[in-house]
């Protein structure tokens, strides 16, 4: 019994130290300022250490490994992306309030008649110092500096009195000057005056005055203008009382703002309204022509007298087999307008050259009908296989009865391949309402709308608006784009889940029958 005990401390080590190591990147992870992230990770790595410790969890454990990940790269992502739409988040306001105020102190502006020409020298041991020459023509020179390895960093600057110019040395290349950049901006040169210079450029040094002083009431005060700037909580910006704000700013929560924006704000209002009608009209319209052209390719390559079904189905599934991206480049070179062949054809046969992609009525005509294509044999090929599950008596007997294709198709196809084809259809739909790359590489969105303020294209479907909104405006707004994401897995959510209730609905005698 003694010589099974190790044996049995075993696991309880492995699993205390699984436990510790986890805990140990948990409390790293909020020590880097991700606390939902470190919440999400001590929820799994709890659920984990009950899960291979209980006896009642032996069915859990080989769950386990899919929920953690879905925690992680589903819920995660999701709940960071809500998180983002309450806040400010944008490129003006990306720091927290101390590091904000840290930048805007360190602001300073160049000291009139300060400027200092400077030059490297090679000293006698191999180092470099610098020469500069004030602007009433003194020479000085600083003492030899380390070499660019020893590292001087902005943290610890290094100090240096100056002393008058000896003369000699030869000055050294300005790539000399680029290699020691990281060094020369840390340092700090004492003239005899008490002047302090520092880096302003290549070739000169100057003194620096701090652009702000800082008042009494936390507030920094412009020392040219004596204007005031008070840190404003609610906008994340030092504001004068003028409406005037420091930049950059930094993260707050702004609550619903930019679901109001969204909905309210005309300027947002608008193009949001367009773009959300043409985004279901795109997957809708899509979904429906590829399923109705699969389907008939897919009855049409069923029939037995049809010789060479094999071959017409791998021809017709050849445009899903080509990666999407590079269909997409091709019939953007087939739709050019003074290019493309679509358009020298169309003039050849009619007189005319459409305008595909400045035209905005046929911009979408185009994107569908790119859409369609890259769709139809995906569509294809899953009818076809619920065809083939139909039992063939069920068409010999209505062959008996003296039906044709068309009854055959009405009664015997299309009810029994609806139910299952139902939920591949609603994917379908979710797929396309956020088909970024077919907008993206097709159209980018154009041409864009001339009555808005925002960018936003009549081609914009709501996932490209809103990342032209969160990486193409110029105030790249995370937060609202984040907003706007929500908005749009809630609607998609939405349609999913009536779909789903609509064909569920159809599909149960007894509610069709009340």
């Amino acid at each position: 019994m003694a010589a099974k005990r190790p044996l049995a401390l075993r696991p309880l080590l492995i699993t205390g130290a699984a436990v510790a190591a986890a805990l140990a990147a948990v409390l790293r992870v909020h020590a880097s300022g991700q606390t939902l992230l470190a919440t999400v990770l001590l929820a799994v790595a709890a659920l984990a250490a009950w899960a291979y410790t209980s006896r009642r969890a032996l069915a859990l454990r080989y769950l386990l490994p899919g929920i953690a990940a879905a925690l992680v790269f589903v819920v995660f992502p999701m709940l960071y992306t809500i998180g983002i739409g309450f806040t400010n988040y944008s490129s003006t306001n990306l720091l927290d309030a101390p590091r904000v105020r840290e930048i805007l102190r360190e602001e300073a502006d160049v000291a009139e008649g300060s400027e200092h020409a400077f030059v490297l020298l090679r000293t006698e041991g191999g180092g470099v110092r610098l020469r500069l020459t004030a602007p009433d023509g003194r020479a000085l020179v600083s003492p030899p500096l380390p070499a660019p390895a020893a590292g001087i960093s902005a943290a610890t600057a290094r100090v240096f009195a100056l002393q008058a110019d000896p003369g000699g040395g030869d000055p050294l290349p300005l790539a000399d000057v680029v290699q020691r950049l990281p060094q020369l901006r840390a340092l700090a040169l004492h003239t005899s005056d008490g002047a302090v210079l520092r880096l302003t450029g290549l070739r000169t040094m100057a003194k620096l005055d701090p652009r702000y002083d800082e008042g009494t009431d936390g507030s920094l005060v412009d020392r040219l203008t004596r204007k005031a700037y008070a840190p404003d909580p609610a906008s994340g910006f030092y504001t004068a009382s003028d409406g005037e704000r420091l930049e950059p700013g930094w993260r707050v929560g702004v609550g619903l703002a930019h679901y109001a924006k969204i909905f309210s704000e005309g300027k947002f209002r608008e193009p949001f309204a367009s773009v959300l009608v043409w985004t279901v009209l795109f997957a809708g319209l899509t979904v429906l022509l590829a399923t109705a052209l699969g389907l008939v390719l897919a009855v049409l390559l069923n029939w037995e007298g049809l010789g060479g079904n094999a071959i017409y189905r791998v021809v017709l599934f050849l445009p899903y087999a080509v990666p999407g991206f590079i269909s997409i480049l091709v019939f953007k070179g087939l739709f050019n307008q003074n290019l493309g062949e679509i358009n020298l054809v169309l003039s050849s046969l009619f007189g005319i050259r459409p305008a595909w992609f400045s035209d905005p009525l046929l911009a979408k005509v185009m994107l569908l009908t790119v859409n369609v294509w890259l769709g139809f044999p995906y569509m294809m090929v899953l009818c076809t296989g619920l065809i083939k599950a139909i039992p063939a008596d069920l068409y010999e007997a209505s062959a008996v009865a003296g039906a044709g294709p068309w009854t055959n198709f009405r009664h015997i196809t299309m009810p029994l391949i609806v139910k299952p084809l139902t939920p591949l259809l609603i994917a379908a739909f979710a797929f396309n309402f956020n088909n970024f790359v077919l907008i993206s590489l097709l159209t980018g969105g154009r041409p864009d709308h001339t009555d808005t303020t925002l960018p936003a294209g009549t081609t914009d479907i709501l996932v490209s608006y809103t990342w032209r909104l969160a990486f193409q405006d110029s105030g790249q707004q995370f937060g609202l784009a984040a907003a706007i994401s929500t908005v749009i897995f809630l609607l998609v959510a939405a349609v999913t889940l009536l779909q789903l209730r609509l064909t569920r609905s159809a599909n149960d005698p007894t509610r069709a029958a009340a």
